[in-house]
C-alpha cells in the first residue's frame, strides 16, 4: 500500500485518493474559438514522460481538494506534494 501525504490531512492510504491527469495545463481563454483538432489536443494529448512528472490528485475519501504531486513514473515514489497556489518544486 502506498501512502500519499495530502497537504491538508497528512499521510494517508493511496485508496483515499483519485488521480487527476497532468498537472499545470491551462485552460483555453476561449475555448469556443477551438477548431476540432485543436480541442482534442487540449483533451487528450499530455506529456508522458520516464521519471519526474507533476500530476494532479484529488484527496476523495478525505478532505475532497486537489493538488498536485511530482511522482516519479519509474518507480511510483512521490518526490514532492504541493497545494495548487504553490509553485512546482524544483526536483
Amino acid at each position: 500500500m502506498q501512502l500519499i501525504t495530502c497537504p491538508w490531512c497528512g499521510r494517508r492510504e493511496e485508496t483515499e485518493f483519485h488521480y487527476g491527469g497532468q498537472a499545470h495545463i491551462a485552460y483555453p481563454r476561449d475555448p469556443a474559438a477551438l477548431s476540432d483538432a485543436e480541442w482534442a489536443k487540449f483533451v487528450f494529448h499530455r506529456d508522458n514522460p520516464s521519471g519526474p512528472f507533476a500530476e494532479r490528485w484529488s484527496h476523495s475519501a478525505g478532505c475532497r481538494r486537489w493538488f498536485n504531486a511530482v511522482r516519479d513514473t519509474r518507480t511510483h515514489e512521490l518526490l514532492a506534494v504541493y497545494r495548487n497556489d504553490e509553485p512546482r518544486p524544483v526536483i
